[in-house]
């Protein structure tokens, strides 16, 4: 009987060893992955040469209007005036009034974005959870020309009927910036959300063994343990407020005004880019390359930011296994 086993048990080894000589491990082409993985990269690709594209006329524009005789680049920097019909280049008003305006979102947008978040990721039950989440996220459907006129004919009146006719005036930063807040209140709050959601709920279950209250776990807890995700919501939520157009081009002014009172009318950088760019500029004219030059600005503006994302999502995020 044994012997029988071990003549079963060699005549087994044979066979895998002949199986393994004649086992085929090379690669074989599957077509239908080959053209998924094709496709994949041709999106990667056209995403990233779509970008390079517009940076590349974006300054090669800008050029034409740095290499302009008229045009001081320290001037361009420093300057507290923005008139081209007199050859002025300060773009400091436009920058000034961008700022304030996103300052003013972002002291609406981030507490109460941060607020929802908590509520949503801690206290909101399910059921409570499915019915707010897609409510916000109806504010990022409506039209931003609609939040301009909202901010015109409503927060305007608002402010002014509050303040005073002799405080706010007709077109100003404040009712701009609270209205933009609204509209990034969905982007901060459901990133945020997502970053609470994501923090392991031992952590939770540790500090209520240690007899932390919820709130305290939120707050000590939760919060610190997805800064990195929050931090980024904020920078994100920066940006989308810096690149506003239709809002403030509705409600702040159309006049460049270097002036830092929330309660007086100025123009934004976009809001600028569009007032131009709707009037009558022939091509390759000093005004029209200075809608280049400014959308320059703004893009190193925005890219910065987004490098400052990176480097706080890197530097504080938290892995857990």
């Amino acid at each position: 009987m044994t012997e029988k086993i071990e003549t079963i048990t060699l005549q087994t080894h044979k066979n895998s060893a002949w199986q393994a000589r004649n086992l085929d491990l090379r690669k074989r082409m599957r077509i239908g992955e080959t053209l998924i993985q094709g496709f994949l990269f041709f999106c990667g690709a056209f995403s990233i040469l779509t970008t390079m594209g517009i940076v590349y006329e974006l300054g090669k524009e800008a050029m034409l209007f740095f290499s302009s005789p008229q045009v001081n680049l320290y001037d361009f920097l420093t300057g507290t005036k923005w008139q081209p019909q007199i050859n002025q280049f300060g773009i400091l008003p436009l920058v000034t009034s961008t700022f304030i305006t996103s300052l003013v979102a972002m002291l609406i947008a981030i507490p109460l974005g941060l607020s929802v978040a908590i509520y949503l990721s801690e206290y909101a039950s399910s059921r409570m959870r499915n019915l707010l989440k897609p409510t916000l996220e109806v504010l990022a459907g409506i039209p931003t020309v609609v939040y301009g006129y909202f901010a015109l004919t409503f927060m305007t009146p608002l402010l002014r009927s509050i303040l005073g006719r002799d405080v706010v005036g007709i077109y100003n930063m404040a009712s701009g910036g609270l209205v933009m807040g609204i509209l990034i209140l969905p982007l901060i709050s459901s990133m945020s959300e997502d970053a609470l959601s994501a923090v392991p709920h031992s952590l939770r279950e540790a500090a209520y063994g240690l007899g932390a209250t919820k709130l305290e776990v939120a707050i000590k807890i939760v919060v610190p343990a997805a800064i990195s995700g929050i931090a980024a919501a904020f920078i994100l939520g920066i940006s989308r407020a810096v690149g506003e157009t239709m809002i403030v081009a509705l409600s702040v002014g159309a006049g460049p005004n270097f002036t830092f009172n929330p309660f007086k009318g100025a123009e934004t950088m976009t809001g600028h880019i569009v007032r131009i760019s709707g009037g009558d500029l022939s091509y390759d004219s000093i005004d029209y390359n200075s809608i280049f030059a400014i959308g320059l600005v703004l893009f190193f503006i925005t890219l910065g930011l987004n490098i400052i994302s990176q480097q706080i999502v890197r530097r504080f995020r938290e892995v857990y296994e």
